[in-house]
């Protein structure tokens, strides 16, 4: 059974940082690209940084600078860094494990970022 379980997220103010966290199981994790989603209220979901089994890492523009996609294959984790945060990035963040034509989901985060 495969489980992504997203942590770390929170209420902070503008211009403050979190930091989130996902953990794999079921998976044989270093053998998966790793992404960050996002969707807020009323907006579709959209792609926030992705890092692949080669740890390349690709960003949306609207966090490039400011969020950093990581991940340790011996905690099965990946990680998304996230600093100078404005209220736009508030969102329920979710992690995805991608493999060929297979995907799988966590059950998102919520973050909240107050002007």
């Amino acid at each position: 059974q495969v489980q992504l379980v997203e942590s770390g997220g929170g209420l902070v103010q503008a211009g403050g940082s979190l930091r989130l966290s996902c953990a794999a199981s079921g998976i044989n994790f270093r053998m998966y690209d790793m992404r960050w989603h996002r969707q807020a209220p009323g907006k579709q979901r959209e792609l926030v940084a992705a890092i692949t089994l080669a740890d390349s890492t690709g960003y949306a523009d609207s966090v490039k600078g400011r969020f950093t996609i990581s991940r340790d294959n011996a905690k099965n984790t990946v990680y998304l860094q996230m600093n100078s945060l404005k209220p736009e990035d508030t969102a329920v963040y979710y992690c995805v494990a991608v493999r060929w034509s297979n995907d799988y989901w966590g059950q998102g985060t919520q973050v909240t970022v107050s002007s």
